[in-house]
């Protein structure tokens, strides 16, 4: 017989629900400062005009009608999950990209000091360049389309995944290294069995950042002759003026961000088998 779970206790389910009223009250906050912004024409800090915004309720109409159709009946009614699933897909495959590339690069570059002589100029000084800066040259050399669209979220991708990688394996103790070695592990077994789970913590935050900063970037790399995606839905919107549509792109791509990095905490968390990666 399978053992039967601890019961859930009332503390812990008022710490829950105290968590989650807190995550709420600030959603709820902003939703009304900018229902009221809007009917009082608030003009805020930066040059903000909040009269040219749309309404909460407009928004949310645009939403439902954008996931499911069946109100305004037009040519993004009912789209939202064709944009989603291209855009994730990109997201994702750039993600992965750049991880399968920093991550060794980078401990490496932790514990050989040549290793981190060649690679580290020519990282510092690519990693200041923003994203936009590259378009016109990916233009140039790669072209339209899907492939420059992956070329930038896995460039931008790269750089934190590599300095946490960096960070996490100048970390590692000496003496578990030495430990490792005393018993006889190999070169290749101390990275693998000793460095690379020492480091972790410090790859899955760089992680975390990569990813978050993926979806920052592909509203960019899908304004580069891209038609299906959230970046190129809110592209289109811009150019037929709807604001309405913007924000749920914008919000489209908050939630799924946020999704993405609860999917990832929750693969290291299955990974690790209880052992304190993340917090």
């Amino acid at each position: 017989m399978r053992p039967r779970r601890a019961p859930v206790r009332p503390e812990a389910r008022r710490a829950a629900a105290r968590t989650a009223l807190l995550g709420t009250l600030l959603p709820v906050l902003a939703v009304l400062i900018w229902h009221w912004g809007i009917v009082f024409e608030w003009q805020l800090p930066f040059g903000i005009r909040m009269a040219f915004l749309p309404y909460p309720g407009d928004v949310a109409l645009t939403l439902w009608d954008f996931a499911f159709g069946g109100i305004k009946n037009d040519a993004f009614s009912g789209e939202l999950w064709i944009h989603l699933a291209a855009s994730a897909g990109r997201v994702f495959s750039g993600f992965l990209i750049a991880a399968a590339i920093a991550v060794p690069l980078g401990i490496l570059m932790g514990r050989y000091r040549a290793v981190n002589a060649l690679f580290d100029p020519a990282i510092n000084l690519l990693r200041p360049i923003p994203a936009t800066a590259w378009v016109p040259l990916v233009l140039l050399i790669i072209g339209i389309g899907d492939q420059a669209t992956l070329f930038l979220i896995a460039l931008s991708a790269f750089f934190p995944i590599v300095l946490g990688a960096i960070s996490g394996s100048r970390q590692v103790p000496q003496r578990l290294i030495e430990g490792a070695q005393m018993l006889g592990t190999s070169r290749a077994g101390v990275i693998t069995k000793v460095v690379l789970p020492a480091s972790a913590p410090a790859i899955v935050n760089g992680l975390r950042i990569s990813l978050g900063l993926a979806w920052v970037v592909l509203v960019l790399g899908e304004t580069v002759g891209v038609r299906v995606g959230l970046g190129a839905t809110i592209s289109l919107a811009r150019d037929i003026v709807r604001t309405d549509l913007i924000v749920v792109g914008m919000i489209c791509i908050g939630a799924a961000g946020f999704l993405s990095d609860r999917l990832l905490i929750w693969a290291f968390r299955l990974l690790s088998r209880g052992r304190p990666l993340i917090k």
